[in-house]
């Protein structure tokens, strides 16, 4: 199966069709939970949240502790070299 402009026999159809339709199924579930990611966002804000706080906070639970500390240290250092530390 190339990508040239030639034919393709009628099982490598049907399995091109399957993995297309898959993928645009995940892609409606996808942005699905994305509408539902941003009305929880919402609902925190109008809580009186901060969002940007929020997204951060799960940026950090996404990484582990070490990930983490070497991220802030990194952050850090630029930040005295830039002056933005006492």
């Amino acid at each position: 199966m190339g990508a040239s402009g030639g034919s393709i026999d009628k099982s490598a159809k049907e399995q091109l069709r399957t993995v297309v339709e898959r993928i645009e199924r995940l892609e409606e579930e996808k942005a699905a939970l994305a509408g539902d990611i941003k009305d929880i966002y919402a609902e925190a804000k109008a809580n009186g949240f901060d969002t940007k706080a929020l997204r951060k906070i799960i940026s950090l639970r996404k990484k582990d502790a070490s990930e983490r500390q070497t991220e802030e240290a990194i952050l850090a250092t630029y930040m005295h070299a830039l002056g933005m530390l006492e």
